[in-house]
């Protein structure tokens, strides 16, 4: 049976079109959705007669407007839903897909039955509760005298969606048992890289005689795990190794950078001299090597867009798979462990051409947008053809919740 293109309503609390924002993350699942989905319209981001506000905490400075903007949605979510409202009113869709932002959800009365999907890579309780929110303390003072509120608008919100499409099991295991969601709600779907399919590239070569590139990407040098890449650096060169550590997107602190450390603070991606770098730079890469605290991580992605290895913490919900596209180490590992993984490599080159191969393939099966696309659109398909049968006349009675992760 031929699936006819669902009409879809995009919210989020950025638009779409906006190609930098959540690293690219947004706009990548608007374009795949449009792709494999079916005709997706951006729904408005203003908050219809609370706008001023919002506008004045976007003139804020990033640390405080970051922190502050989503909580002071919440609050005032019953004028916000309003304007949302009067969009989705404009015309009849079957779909309401909102990425990132919850709040957005919250208080809102839908004008007629459709399927409400969300995705994240986090939610705030999770983030809170785990390794991750340790290591990165809250800046709003009192922050967390607010985190009770947050948590019963998160269940709220998650409990009423229809999908949940987490990218990585750490997320969707957490978000079942806090928020108490049924199973059937919840689906592995990993996101993917933030590039162009890069074309399939020749085995690297990798010995101990040989020059060995470490890549760092990032925004933060610090979260980003920079100083452990930078001691694993230093310790593979006092074995006797030309160990070399390349930096984009940020600036190590002066007594970070050396001869044998090559910094590029940022390289758009939309220049095409600068792109042309930038592929450059993992093409040459033997691995990504970033201890880093984060929920999910499109650097990784993208290494294994180019068949590079990535080494990390198994913290949060990076999408590395110990000996398919990386190894994640326990939490605690140190750059004197990250470096053992690299000396096993340098000493068994075949090992490593076959992780670098097998880094390739985890890309084109599962951490790209394509196969995001594929695999939510025919979730999506699945839960408005149910949606129609149960509210057809005579009905069949509703298939029982079934867990099981897609894609």
């Amino acid at each position: 049976m031929v699936r006819g293109p669902l009409k879809i309503a995009y919210l989020s609390d950025f638009s779409a079109l906006d190609r930098n924002l959540y690293s690219g993350g947004n706009a990548r699942i608007h374009d795949a959705l449009q792709a494999h989905a079916g005709e997706v319209t951006i729904l408005p981001t203003d908050w219809g007669t609370a706008e001023p506000i919002r506008r004045a905490i976007l003139s804020m400075p990033d640390a405080l407007s970051l922190r502050l903007r989503w909580r002071a949605q919440m609050a005032l979510s019953q004028v916000v839903a309003r304007r949302i409202e009067a969009a989705l009113q404009q015309d009849r869709y079957d779909v309401l897909f909102c990425a990132y932002a919850f709040q957005s959800l919250l208080s809102l009365r839908l004008p007629y039955p459709m399927t409400v999907a969300y995705t994240s890579d986090a939610t705030h309780s999770i983030y809170r509760a785990s390794e991750i929110g340790e290591a990165h303390p809250g800046l709003i003072p009192g922050g967390r005298l607010l985190d009770d509120w947050v948590e019963r608008a998160e269940a709220g919100v998650f409990r009423r969606a229809d999908l949940l499409l987490w990218p990585s099991q750490w997320l969707m295991d957490a978000s079942v048992a806090r928020y108490e969601l049924p199973e059937c709600k919840a689906r592995l779907v990993p996101w993917g890289a933030n590039i162009a399919p890069p074309p399939p590239l020749a085995p690297r070569s990798i010995s101990r005689s040989g020059t060995l590139h470490l890549l760092v990407v990032g925004r933060n040098w610090w979260a980003k795990g920079g100083p452990v890449a930078q001691e694993v650096m230093c310790l593979l060169r006092a074995r006797g190794i030309d160990a070399r550590l390349t930096v984009i997107g940020c600036v190590p602190p002066p007594e970070a950078q050396g001869p044998h450390t090559e910094v590029h603070p940022q390289l758009d991606k939309a220049v095409p001299e600068q792109a042309a770098l930038f592929e450059q730079l993992y093409a040459r890469a033997h691995f990504v090597v970033m201890p880093s605290f984060e929920s999910y991580g499109f650097a990784f992605c993208e290494a294994s867009a180019y068949g590079v290895p990535s080494l990390c913490l198994r913290i949060g919900g990076v999408p590395v798979r110990d000996g398919i596209n990386g190894f994640a180490l326990p939490p605690g590992s140190g750059a004197e462990d990250f470096t053992a993984c690299i000396l096993a490599c340098l000493d068994a080159p075949g090992r490593y051409a076959a992780l670098s191969r097998r880094s390739r393939e985890e890309y084109e099966a599962r951490l790209n947008w394509d196969a995001w696309g594929r695999s939510v659109g025919t979730l999506l398909h699945q839960q408005v053809a149910q949606r129609s049968r149960v509210s057809a006349p005579c009905a069949a009675p509703e298939a029982p919740c079934q867990a099981a992760p897609a894609g």
